[in-house]
């Protein structure tokens, strides 16, 4: 692996999704943190890899020395398998009735917009409800078929936020509780999600309702200048 830009800790966690893969794939990379702040999102640099300016974003080579690069957390999700997963580790085949679930899955995970809150909450439940009731019936534990996937990956990081994703518990949700707390076990989840720096997502929901949204009012603040920013692009 050649360089997996990802930003701080400010917004999302979607830069954990490409990062807790490569751990569970046991790949080795380097890792280059991008200074939001600082606005190096929109350096020339690297809007030659993602010209969105936004994060993650991947640059790999192939056999060949061609480089190729992805800009899309999902997307990155379905290249590394596909690339690197070729025993089938945490994937399967292509074109196989699970590869599809998976990536049916990998595409559920919610996103926030703080325009629309309320009905970011509701949807928030619902998504949480169908990911329960998915898990009771399954006999692995895991979303799809035996094995941990990227379909896992992709729900996990939110789900481990579910106070940033709006609710405050997942006691009604005991499958989804369990399938959070039992992956946080393997080394992926485990311990990678902390790179470069502490995963701080989990400690949020151990917050005051006080303190969560002093946090929202600051993260709000720092997206809406971004977003200005974004205008005069």
């Amino acid at each position: 692996m050649k360089k997996l830009p990802r930003k701080q800790e400010l917004g999302t966690p979607n830069g954990l999704k490409p990062t807790i893969l490569l751990a569970e794939l046991g790949l080795e990379y380097k890792l280059y943190p991008i200074n939001i702040p600082k606005h190096e999102d929109k350096e020339p640099w690297f809007l030659e890899i993602n010209p969105n300016g936004r994060i993650p974003a991947l640059v790999d080579e192939d056999e060949n020395g061609n480089k190729i690069t992805l800009f899309e957390s999902g997307s990155m999700l379905l290249y590394l398998v596909a690339r690197y997963d070729k025993d089938h580790k945490v994937s399967y085949p292509y074109d196989t009735p699970d590869y599809w679930e998976t990536v049916n899955w990998t595409r559920m995970a919610p996103e926030k917009h703080e325009q629309a809150i309320s009905r970011y909450v509701n949807v928030t439940r619902r998504l949480y409800r169908v990911l329960d009731t998915h898990l009771a019936k399954s006999k692995s534990g895991y979303v799809v078929g035996d094995r941990v996937t990227v379909a896992d990956i992709a729900l996990w990081i939110w789900v481990a936020a579910y106070r940033y994703s709006g609710l405050s518990s997942i006691d009604e949700f005991p499958y989804v509780k369990k399938w959070l707390h039992e992956l946080l076990k393997r080394p992926g989840f485990g311990e990678r999600r902390n790179a470069p720096q502490p995963h701080i997502y989990l400690e949020l929901n151990k917050l005051s309702d006080e303190e969560l949204n002093a946090r929202s009012r600051a993260a709000g603040a720092w997206i809406q200048e971004g977003l200005k920013g974004d205008a005069k692009a």
